[in-house]
């Protein structure tokens, strides 16, 4: 398709809003695919980092309650 101006491209023969709504909407989409596994993979690495440490503690703690009960 061959346009005599940028506005006429723009404007896409008068299916203009819609045309470009798509593909903003379609960007989006993309967009949305791309970040939101990578907020979740450094929510999932955090979480786990504090599962971790809660379960080093308690292990810690019991440690210590089973050598203070053997003295």
């Amino acid at each position: 398709m061959f346009f005599d101006s940028f506005s006429d491209f723009l404007a896409m023969g008068g299916h203009g809003f819609y045309v470009w709504l798509a593909y903003g909407i379609a960007v989006a989409i993309i967009v949305y695919n791309v970040v939101s596994p990578l907020l979740r993979k450094k929510q999932f690495i955090e979480q786990h980092k504090r599962r971790l440490k809660r379960e080093q503690r308690l292990a810690e703690r019991q440690a210590a309650a089973e050598s203070g009960e053997q003295s």
